[in-house]
């Protein structure tokens, strides 16, 4: 099926042609003649699967190019924000719409004067949001569409009362579409009321990641993380490789380790000015780093071609987070691998992982590498699922007593 079977306008077709997209992709097929039509939708796919047009090439279809912003997209993070602005202006100049994002991090005013020319599809972070209107450099009172683009991770990151604040400022009468790899009651609890008879699309299992990803777990213990990881990039052939560790303060020192060892290496995460982001970002994409260090704030911002790998440094605490950081690999139609770094205090986390995907990932000890610990960390699985669940349960328990015992003696 091409796209011009879907309705969408000439002018966008011939962008999807120069693209190369000869083939919408199964989200956009389900998702783009819903929209053309006006409907509020609910997109629910995984991570590389082609969200992102297919919400704004009906907008461009669907809005006048007037200079009124007549179209909104809200989005967590500067990576996506900039993300979706790159789709959408390369979309607009067969459209001559005006696109543009607007996110913190850098100056205010540059963003200020842009946005004051006149613009049709406004792109935006909740806080640099707020920042426009509450200082009167924004207009929403003519917004016919708006997208709620990875709502889940905007609830996570705390931006409820924003959205909420927002949701009051756009007319109540408009088309809203909610796009995101996974779709939670709490995402549900924030639109539902805004929403009109909404058509539901889900493409898979919001919680299974793509088949393509080869996931192995290295057990060891937690102080000998950084010496098998290196072992590995020494060993195996990891030619772009991005490590999420849970920590701002353990993507410094992880990054330190890794050049001191002569591994080119550089940083991301919310500390990082958007200068300095987007120079991380540019010099992976550019193959000047073999490794990308970073937090799970962007494991949805970082979308870069040819990830050979992705390391789990520090298991998330989440199923969800596995999902989008292991997300960055074996995109589309490519295949990739996911490696966990499994230490003792993480293995109830893990198997919350495995039951959640209903598999069991498997167990690997890396030849040549000297552990100094023979009980290594969640080599002994539960036979079944059922014992899976004890352990599991056993372990967060534990976890939990030994948290308010610690709590307790300090105060």
């Amino acid at each position: 099926m091409s796209f011009k079977r879907l309705g969408v306008a000439l002018p966008l077709v011939e962008w999807t042609e120069a693209m190369g997209f000869s083939e919408p992709t199964p989200i956009q097929k389900q998702a783009i003649p819903q929209a053309l039509n006006g409907r509020d939708i609910i997109g629910c796919a995984q991570t590389g699967t082609g969200k992102t047009a297919a919400f704004v090439l009906p907008i461009l279809q669907r809005i006048n190019s007037d200079g009124v912003i007549k179209a909104l997209v809200v989005t967590p993070t500067r990576e996506l924000a900039t993300q979706i602005e790159a789709v959408a202006q390369s979309c607009s100049r067969h459209t001559k719409h005006r696109a543009m994002a607007v996110y913190g991090g850098v100056p205010y005013a540059p963003q200020g004067r842009k946005v004051s020319r006149g613009i049709d599809l406004l792109i935006a972070t909740p806080g640099r949001l707020l920042d426009m209107m509450r200082r009167g450099d924004v207009n929403l009172s003519k917004v016919e569409i708006l997208v709620l683009d990875e709502a889940d991770r905007m609830l996570d990151m705390g931006f409820l009362p924003d959205i909420k604040r927002i949701l009051k400022e756009v007319p109540a009468k408009r088309q809203n579409m909610l796009f995101s790899a996974t779709v939670t009651r709490d995402v549900m609890d924030v639109i539902e009321d805004a929403l009109t008879n909404p058509l539901l699309i889900e493409i898979s299992h919001q919680k299974v990641p793509v088949e393509s990803i080869k996931q192995t777990v290295y057990p060891v213990s937690a102080m000998q993380k950084s010496d098998l990881l290196i072992e590995l990039l020494k060993q195996r052939d990891y030619n772009k490789v991005v490590v999420f560790t849970r920590t701002k303060r353990r993507a410094d020192f992880l990054s330190r380790v890794l050049i001191r060892k002569g591994i080119q290496s550089t940083i991301m995460h919310s500390d990082r000015s958007q200068a300095q982001r987007n120079a991380a970002l540019a010099g992976f994409k550019a193959n000047r780093f073999q490794v990308l260090v970073a937090t799970d704030i962007i494991a949805r911002g970082i979308d870069v071609e040819g990830i050979s790998h992705v390391v789990n440094y520090d298991i998330p605490s989440t199923p969800e987070d596995y999902v989008h950081r292991i997300g960055r690999t074996g995109r589309a139609s490519a295949t990739g691998t996911a490696i966990s770094l499994l230490s003792h205090e993480e293995v109830g986390d893990l198997r919350e992982i495995e039951r959640m995907m209903g598999i069991s990932l498997n167990r690997d000890k890396l030849k040549g590498f000297e552990y100094t610990s023979q009980q290594l960390p969640g080599m002994n699985r539960p036979a079944n699922a059922a014992a899976a669940k004890v352990a599991s349960k056993l372990a967060y328990d534990g976890g939990a007593k030994r948290s308010i015992k610690r709590r307790t003696k300090r105060r």
